[in-house]
C-alpha cells in the first residue's frame, strides 16, 4: 500500500491505542505531542504521560507503533519517543506580599495634570485612614518630590533580613519614592528604555514598602516600554486613566484604556478622572467656566462603560498647593480637597467592585 502519509492519517490510526488506565483512545487524551514529523515512509511523534514513572508507557508506545503499521501500512516505520509532562511552575512569590492594592494612574498624554492627580488622591487616601505608597514612575519628568515638598531630601538604606533596602520617605501620611530623588533635579534625566526600567524595578522590589492599602503609581504619559515594565513586574489591581475635556486629550485617552484593556495586558481599568473639569473661581465657589470644553470626560466614560470617578475643577489653590509642596487633598473644606475625598471613594468602591466581580 503506498497511501500518501499526513498529520491527520496518523492521529486518526493512534485513536485505536487505548490507555489502559482509564480506557480512552492516546489522542482525545492529548498524549500525543503536536511534533509529528514525516519523512517518505518514516514517521515519528512524541507520546506524552503524567509521570515519569507511568507502568504503561513502554507498553503504549509499543502498541502506537503497531497501530501505524497496522491501520496505515505495514511499511511505514514508526519511531516513538515518550516523555512526562512538565511540572507547573510554581507561582512567583509577589515582589510587595504586603500590598493589597496596586493602582495606576496613567494618562494618554502629558499636560492634563496626572501627577497632581496621583499626589492629590494619595494624599486624600492616607486622609481616610489607609497606610499609602506613592510611587513617582515617571522617569524622565518626575515632579512628586515638589508636590510634596521633599525635592531636597536625601534617601537612606537599611537592612531588612539580611537585604539592603531603600527607606521611602514619608509625607502627610504617605510613603514616596521617586527616581528625583537620586538624580540631579535641574538635569534631564537622559537613559535608554532598559536603564529606566532597571531603575524602576529597584524602586520597587530594593524598598522597604511594609505593609499597604494603596500603592499609586503615578505612570509616565503615553504608552510605552516603561509600562510594560511595571505590568510584568507588578500585579496591578487596576489602572485609573486622567484626563481633560477637550478632544485631542479624550483622543489619547481613549489609547491609554486600549493599552491596559488590551487581551495580552488585560488589567482591570477601574475607571476615568476628568480633570480640569471647569474652572471656579476661588472667591465665586458657585460659577463654573467651561474652558476646556464641557464633559468630554464624562461623554468618553459612558461611550466605552467606564466608570467616571470623578470630576476635578481647576481651582487657583491646587496649583499654588502643588508648587509649595501642600497638596490641594490636606484641606477637605475647599473646593479641590471635597473633590479628591471624593474620588478616594470612588476609587475604593470601584476597586472593592473589581475584585468581587460586581459590575462597576
Amino acid at each position: 500500500m503506498d497511501e500518501r502519509l499526513y498529520p491527520a492519517l496518523i492521529l486518526d490510526a493512534l485513536r485505536n491505542v487505548r490507555y489502559p488506565g482509564n480506557g480512552k483512545d492516546i489522542v482525545s487524551l492529548e498524549m500525543v505531542d503536536d511534533d509529528i514529523r514525516i519523512d517518505g515512509r518514516k514517521v515519528s511523534f512524541t507520546l506524552v504521560f503524567d509521570k515519569p514513572t507511568d507502568p504503561f508507557m513502554k507498553s503504549v508506545a509499543k502498541a502506537a507503533a503497531t497501530a501505524i503499521r497496522t491501520y496505515i501500512a505495514d511499511d511505514v516505520e514508526a519511531t516513538v519517543a515518550t516523555r512526562a509532562k512538565q511540572p507547573a511552575a510554581a507561582p512567583a512569590a509577589p515582589v510587595l506580599p504586603g500590598v493589597k492594592n496596586i493602582i495606576g494612574i496613567s494618562s494618554g498624554k502629558g499636560g492634563v495634570g496626572k501627577s497632581t492627580v496621583a499626589a492629590n488622591l494619595a494624599v486624600a487616601l492616607a486622609k481616610e485612614g489607609y497606610s499609602v505608597g506613592l510611587l513617582d514612575a515617571d522617569i524622565f519628568g518626575p515632579s512628586v518630590p515638589k508636590m510634596f515638598g521633599v525635592e531636597d531630601e536625601q534617601v537612606y538604606m537599611h537592612e531588612v533580613d539580611g537585604h539592603p533596602l531603600i527607606i521611602p520617605l514619608e509625607r502627610y501620611g504617605v510613603k514616596l519614592l521617586s527616581i528625583g530623588f537620586l538624580v540631579d533635579k535641574d538635569s534631564a534625566v537622559i537613559w535608554r528604555g532598559g536603564m529606566a526600567s532597571n531603575a524602576l524595578k529597584q524602586l520597587i522590589a530594593e524598598a522597604d514598602w511594609g505593609n499597604l492599602d494603596y500603592f499609586l503609581i503615578d505612570m509616565p504619559p503615553g504608552t510605552s516600554d516603561i509600562h510594560l515594565t511595571l505590568i510584568q513586574t507588578l500585579q496591578l489591581t487596576g489602572a485609573v486613566i486622567v484626563t481633560t475635556p477637550q478632544e485631542v486629550a479624550l483622543a489619547d485617552a481613549r489609547k491609554g484604556i486600549s493599552m491596559f484593556t488590551n487581551e495580552k495586558i488585560n488589567v482591570p481599568l477601574l475607571g476615568l478622572v476628568e480633570n480640569m473639569a471647569w474652572f471656579t473661581p476661588e472667591a465665586h465657589p458657585d460659577e463654573r467656566y467651561y474652558i476646556f470644553g464641557r464633559e468630554g470626560g464624562v461623554k468618553l466614560a459612558e461611550k466605552l462603560g467606564v466608570r467616571l470617578l470623578a470630576q476635578i475643577p481647576v481651582v487657583g489653590s491646587i496649583c499654588e498647593g502643588g508648587d509649595d509642596g501642600r497638596p490641594a487633598a490636606l484641606r477637605d473644606d475647599t473646593i479641590t480637597g471635597q473633590a479628591f475625598i471624593h474620588l478616594a471613594h470612588e476609587l475604593i468602591d470601584a476597586t472593592s467592585s473589581s475584585q468581587t466581580g460586581d459590575n462597576i
